[in-house]
């Protein structure tokens, strides 16, 4: 029996190129995984919209983890948990992004994104979309640093990041580890049977739950101190390096 069995990948940074692809040598030893029996699957900051197309691409009829563990998929379509963020904080984070007119934000919703171009009429309510992450983005480093203090100050949310210049947050205790917790009761798989491989804050604990966390080589260095092993970077195979070198040896 194979000492692991699942590889959980996170998408940008790690599976996909800079050019936002997956390479065929990518593709060829994910398949190569599940033929052997691993079963792979996506965790990823990105909500299921723009997460399924390469699930689709891939053929993966495996499990998902989608807006940073907020959501879990069964399958592609088959929804087993959300965990919403409450529309109070979005509206707090919201006020909060406005203070600051050169920083960009989002926020996922059930429905669809929306962002600091596209918000939602102001007729409408908080309350009327169920909501499940919010984010910013600056290169302005104390305009993001004097966020990060306000939001953690509020004791209340998990904070991430999916890059060096945003901040990710979800509901407290919401994040890619809890939602491969959650999915190994139900696959009943141990955790120290999962390999998981991302670059970002919001893939560092579960890299640390893992039996083997894998940092990119293009990985914030934060994440680089918390894996076991680091790989090549998401631009020179690193998830085929991977499967090759640690999980089909």
């Amino acid at each position: 029996m194979r000492k692991y069995r699942l590889i959980a990948l996170d998408m940008d940074g790690t599976l996909l190129n800079d050019a936002s692809e997956v390479s065929d040598e990518n593709a060829k030893w994910i398949h190569k995984a599940l033929d052997a029996g691993v079963d792979v699957i996506f965790s990823t900051g990105r909500g299921f919209q723009s997460a399924y197309p390469f699930a689709e691409q891939l053929k993966l009829e495996t499990p998902m983890i989608t807006v940073n563990g907020g959501e879990i998929w069964s399958r592609p379509h088959v929804l087993h948990q959300r965990i919403q963020l409450d529309a109070m904080y979005v509206k707090q984070l919201h006020q909060l992004a406005r203070a600051y007119p050169e920083v960009w934000y989002w926020a996922y919703s059930t429905v669809g994104i929306y962002n600091k171009e596209n918000w939602f009429q102001d007729t409408e309510d908080y309350d009327s979309y169920h909501w499940l992450k919010f984010g910013y983005y600056t290169e302005d480093d104390a305009a993001r640093e004097a966020i990060l203090a306000e939001v953690q100050g509020w004791g209340a949310l998990e904070i991430s990041n999916s890059s060096p210049h945003n901040i990710e947050l979800n509901p407290q205790g919401v994040s890619k580890a809890s939602a491969l917790r959650e999915l190994c009761k139900v696959m009943n798989i141990d955790m120290s049977q999962v390999v998981t491989a991302g670059d970002s804050l919001n893939d560092i604990a579960a890299i640390r739950e893992a039996g083997l966390g894998v940092a990119m080589a293009n990985a914030q260095e934060e994440v680089k101190l918390a894996a076991d092993v680091v790989t090549l970077s998401n631009n020179k195979h690193g998830v085929a390096e991977l499967i090759k070198r640690y999980v089909l040896n």
